[in-house]
């Protein structure tokens, strides 16, 4: 055995078709995952009632896509923070210890 995490199947279903995942790890956080996507799916199927699935399958990544990129603007400005803060507390730090 080469150490790998064992994969397990998972069954889910989004936008009414079952999909079985090859998974590592918690089988719920798969089927947490794929609830999300299948209710965003769903969701933009709805406004879009004469979208085929690939429109949709579509849509949803740009819209997971463009989650992301906000996240990963925020994290960045999170850390940038943080490390300004640091050199602010270490400063301090070494005036007190002066």
């Amino acid at each position: 055995m080469d150490g790998a995490p064992e994969k397990q199947p998972v069954r889910v279903t989004i936008l009414s078709r079952p999909y079985t995942l090859l998974a590592t790890g918690d089988p719920r956080e798969v089927e947490e995952v794929a609830a999300s996507v299948n209710e965003l799916m769903l969701s933009i199927a709805a406004r879009a009632p004469n979208a085929d699935s690939t429109r949709i399958a579509v849509m949803a990544c740009l819209h997971l896509a463009d989650k992301l990129r906000v996240l990963e603007r925020d994290l960045n400005q999170l850390k940038e923070r943080v490390d300004r803060k640091s050199v602010e507390f270490a400063g301090m730090l070494e005036q007190v210890l002066e």
